[in-house]
């Protein structure tokens, strides 16, 4: 989008009235009013009884406009990112005589805070910053949120260090800092002439959601270019559903897809992303280095994730729905939380997820005591080799009902406070809301009733709590009776085809994400079989077939769905033409009995 029509749109803005419509009952006769903020000051204008047919028609275009440019400042994404530093803080810095209340950084010592963000790439997300800071119109501010390691505080400097320094100001939210010294240190900036504010941890204001539009309201509306920062994604979301209602650009950076984690750090291998997938820290499994017990490695083992699912995750629900509308909003979860029992519940709620996700691949892809692709591939190597298959041996059932008993142990450790129903629906919404799962999208045919489907938007938080509990299985009892090299060959066997799982969500969830405004996406559901992913283009009537699978070996078994023709039939029937069929693997591209095979790296680095 050429900065041409973006320049277009604001100047025919600015040739709108400015404000909201109001209406004053003067005399028993409601009289309308246009009211706005200006130089912090409330100004109402009369509307004049012949003019409110075009002042209404002028109103509802300057909406339709700042619409179309939010659009565009938000959805235009380009660029490239790594790791977050440890910020350097300076304490109430003096400028013009003036000392500040809260943590402010300006000036030279700005500009020496940002110049450790500028060796690092850019993520994509900070061009519609950038769009936001040289175009966003007045009374709007811009939230930037997400969970922790996700590169939030480096935009922030990388954009801050392309600013004037003399014009910018950084301010650290501490526990301690209140509204009240905010709004004082922002009326000191306004007349100093700050003109960009940057507040990080803005959510660590109590009176945060419930007083938010100060900020767009009053200084955006004088001309200031305000951005809020935080990890506690939830607080922003409530707040733009209440104070900052239609009055902000959002910024969300918690998913990280492939090709993004891929390009900063510098790793084209799609097992890593799934291993540590979902935070700018690189994975490492030496858990006896000194160096790596940083809670910084957020999915280095069990409980490095747990505890990465307390402070990122339990913590930011628990805050965010104690500062929101003075708690009254924990609703069912109110009792846990007055227990001291929520952060528990959460984690073993995102836990009870990632078991359930394990017992799913165990009860379909191991169905018919068919270790899936993994079986199929040992059986004709041990069939080369002149041996007996280890996983030939392996009874699947019985491996999936100890697996469920095990789980009904865990789940039954004590909680003075009973987890419900409605308790789990509750957090799940916040979960969604937080942007850490969502639900797979389906159709059927001839499915009555589809099981739910959730995907992790952090790959890594999912693939640690299954493997954690694939490595309880193998210490049961019922393993004892199989040598070492056996229990690792199952184990093994069992984790493939948990990344496969997992390879297919990814998959799914970034296609949808890049494709969402322009085809549908989804996994089709039949009787027996599934295609792992459709692209329907409903305009033209087309649909393109994939099936997606962890092996870098081509088998004929896995294009079989694509070339059944009963489900063919049904599928151009109810989506149209069939245009291509693709199977995406880790191997060679290549091409077989007319069906494409491509590298699923590849596809997810360049596709589309």
């Amino acid at each position: 989008m050429s900065d041409t029509k973006l320049e277009a749109i604001i100047a025919e803005i600015d040739s709108l009235p400015k404000g909201n419509l109001t209406y004053k009952v003067i005399r028993g006769k409601a009289r309308m009013y246009l009211q706005w903020y200006e130089g912090g000051k409330k100004i109402n204008k009369y509307v004049k009884g012949k003019d409110e047919a075009t002042v209404l028609s002028q109103i509802k275009r300057r909406k339709q406009l700042q619409e179309e440019l939010k659009q565009l400042v938000e959805d235009e994404t380009y660029g490239s990112f790594v790791a977050e530093d440890k910020s350097y803080f300076g304490t109430n810095k003096q400028r013009q005589g003036n000392t500040y209340n809260t943590r402010v950084v300006t000036g030279s010592a700005l500009k020496n805070m940002c110049s450790v963000a500028k060796k690092y790439c850019e993520r994509d997300c900070i061009t519609p910053l950038k769009k936001y800071l040289q175009y966003g119109l007045p009374g709007k501010v811009c939230l930037i949120y997400g969970l922790r390691r996700t590169g939030k505080t480096t935009i922030i400097f990388q954009a801050m260090s392309e600013l004037p320094a003399n014009e910018t100001a950084y301010i650290k939210i501490m526990k301690s800092d209140t509204m009240d010294k905010l709004n004082e240190d922002l009326r000191k900036m306004s007349s100093d002439g700050i003109k960009y504010v940057f507040i990080d941890e803005v959510t660590l204001l109590g009176e945060f959601i419930d007083s938010a539009s100060l900020f767009s309201d009053v200084y955006a509306s004088m001309g200031m270019k305000i951005v809020l920062s935080g990890t506690d994604s939830l607080g922003f979301l409530l707040s733009t559903g209440d104070e900052l209602y239609d009055r902000a650009y959002t910024i969300h950076t918690t998913f990280i897809p492939f090709k993004e984690y891929s390009r900063l750090l510098g790793i084209n291998d799609v097992d890593e992303y799934i291993r540590y997938g979902g935070t700018f820290m690189i994975g490492e499994k030496n858990f006896d280095d000194a160096e790596l017990l940083d809670e910084s490695i957020s999915f280095r083992d069990d409980e490095s994730t747990r505890r990465y699912i307390d402070t990122a995750i339990a913590r930011n629900i628990q805050h965010s729905l104690a500062n929101y509308q003075y708690g009254g909003h924990f609703m069912h979860l109110e009792e846990l939380y007055e227990a001291g029992e929520l952060t528990g519940a959460i984690n073993r709620i995102i836990e009870d997820m990632n078991h359930r996700f394990l017992v799913s691949v165990l009860t379909k892809d191991f169905v018919s005591h068919d270790l899936g692709t993994a079986r199929q591939l040992e059986r004709k190597k041990a069939m080369i080799e002149s041996r007996e298959s280890i996983l030939e041996k392996v009874d699947c059932k019985e491996i999936t009902k100890r697996l469920q008993k095990i789980l009904d142990i865990r789940n039954k450790k004590d909680m003075s406070v009973e987890i419900t129903k409605e308790h789990v629906e509750e957090i799940k919404s916040y979960l969604y809301l937080l942007d850490l799962i969502v639900n797979c999208p389906t159709e059927q045919i001839d499915v009555k009733e589809p099981k739910e489907q959730i995907m992790f938007t952090q790959p890594g938080m999912r693939y640690c709590q299954a493997e954690a509990l694939v490595h309880v299985l193998m210490k049961d009892e019922m393993f004892s009776k199989y040598p070492i090299k056996e229990r690792q060959a199952i184990c093994e066997g069992i984790l493939r085809e948990v990344r496969g799982r997992m390879l297919e969500d990814i998959v799914l969830l970034e296609t949808k994400k890049k494709l969402s405004k322009k085809k549908r996406v989804f996994k089709l559901l039949f009787s027996i079989g599934e295609i792992d992913m459709v692209i329907h283009d409903e305009e033209n009537l087309t649909c393109e077939l994939y099936e997606i699978k962890h092996s870098d070996q081509i088998a004929e078994e896995q294009y079989k769905h694509l070339i059944d023709e009963e489900k063919c039939k049904e599928i151009e029937f109810n989506y149209g033409e069939i245009i291509s069929r693709t199977v995406l693997y880790r191997g060679e591209n290549a091409v077989v009995e007319g069906i494409k095979y491509q590298n699923v790296e590849e596809y997810l680095q360049f596709q589309y």
